[in-house]
């Protein structure tokens, strides 16, 4: 990969008693691009998207971030410096609106506007205002702006899933983990999710994503990372991937 890495793992290591969820991983993910992780079931993607937020802590190993090491942050302080995820089970806040959803997050960003919003003379001052607008413009964004007030589980699958992304997206990061974004959508959704995820692409963000629908992750990926019982066993663009027989054999198939 010729563009500086936005994200660096180095012999990341992850043991459950005796299983090996991750053995000494390497993998950089490149500034600007969309970097995908694939594998069979069990092969420890969620695990190392876990240890990169610091849901999880590597037994050995190191993780970088824009050149800054990250391994010891707690979660809040990954996600203000600039990476944030999306989780395979859905998890909107059911007894909040869309807008609302994504208004927390977008509190959230600052502690002490999220603080500040607890108060009522609050409503109407100008950080509520800005973070009310952005969330609008974000609404807009994923196509949800029209069902804003409605209550998340009202929303089509697809649409909880967009949800999702304009979640993170309301924390304004350069990095956006997405676990399994795909997943359950019908092709016209997959469609417009890969249309999504281009346009943020090209206007600077950095995906690095879990998906098992080879169609999206062959069309829409400037790199791919495969893993196998926790080990990296191939890495390299589209192409060469599909072409690997290592990745065929444990994962692809002919």
């Amino acid at each position: 990969m010729t563009a500086r890495p936005i994200l660096r793992l180095q012999g990341v290591s992850k043991r459950f008693g005796g299983l090996t969820a991750l053995d000494e991983v390497d993998a950089d993910v490149a500034t600007g691009a969309i970097t995908s992780l694939i594998g069979p079931n069990g092969a420890g993607k969620t695990t190392l998207f876990n240890i990169v937020t610091a849901i999880l802590r590597a037994d050995a190993g190191s993780i970088s971030f824009e050149g800054l090491e990250i391994s010891r942050m707690a979660g809040f302080q990954i996600a203000r410096r600039g990476i944030a995820r999306t989780f395979q089970n859905l998890r909107p806040f059911s007894n909040m609106n869309v807008l609302e959803n994504v208004l927390v997050s977008a509190l959230h960003r600052d502690p002490f506007n999220l603080a500040l919003s607890m108060l009522p003379l609050f409503r109407e001052a100008t950080a509520m205002k800005a973070a009310r607008a952005a969330s609008e413009t974000l609404l807009q964004l994923t196509s949800l702006h029209e069902r804003r007030f409605d209550a998340p589980p009202e929303l089509p699958y697809g649409s909880q899933r967009r949800l999702e992304i304009a979640r993170g997206l309301a924390l304004k990061p350069r990095l956006l983990l997405l676990d399994e974004p795909f997943s359950g959508m019908t092709p016209t959704e997959a469609a417009e999710l890969m249309s999504l995820l281009l346009g943020l692409k090209a206007g600077g963000l950095t995906l690095f994503l879990i998906e098992h629908n080879m169609n999206v992750v062959m069309g829409i990926s400037d790199h791919i990372i495969v893993l196998n019982f926790g080990k990296k066993i191939a890495e390299g663009p589209p192409r060469d991937i599909q072409r690997d027989p290592r990745v065929k054999e444990a994962y692809l198939g002919e």
